[in-house]
């Protein structure tokens, strides 16, 4: 090959950057402000709150003040990140206990969470902006084994 390198050590480099992105990812600090704030859902706090959204094997889990809200990713339905709640969700017609906002935009801020738990369909709506929702985007479609519905907002020029 050209330059020097053989195949061999491109693998090796692709795997040692592979596992240095890895363990960057685990050994991820807690943010110092708290990025996530709760904007709608059919269980938990009534009123917008701020907190952390953690990530473990099985499970999702927003924690905000002392309330905690947990959803195993065996029982989510819908994921979403978008400017706005979507109509999909609006017409599901769930027993919100606060309500999430209308409106939309032109950035992604809504992350929505439509599963199933308590005999029923259960929905949580958080605010985060993009760049701190980013790294848990492909970590959660990873582990929950579905993807996150992400709004595009590119605007392509046809030549």
């Amino acid at each position: 090959m050209k330059g020097g390198t053989n195949r061999g050590q491109m693998v090796w480099l692709v795997l040692v950057a592979a596992l240095l992105g890895v363990q960057g990812a685990a050994g991820r600090e807690k943010p110092k402000e708290l990025p996530f704030r709760f904007r709608g859902g059919t269980l938990g706090p009534i009123e917008t709150c701020k907190g952390v959204l953690e990530t473990s094997s099985y499970e999702l889990t927003f924690r905000c003040g002392t309330d905690a809200i947990a959803v195993p990713y065996s029982s989510i339905t819908l994921m979403q990140y978008r400017a706005d709640v979507s109509r999909k969700v609006r017409k599901m017609k769930l027993h919100w206990k606060l309500e999430p906002p209308v409106g939309g935009g032109n950035e992604n801020r809504y992350f929505t969470i439509i599963y199933n738990e308590s005999g029923g369909r259960q929905g949580l709506v958080l605010e985060v902006s993009p760049a701190a929702m980013r790294p848990y985007l492909a970590e959660i479609d990873l582990r929950a084994g579905r993807r996150i519905d992400v709004q595009n907002h590119e605007v392509y020029q046809y030549r």
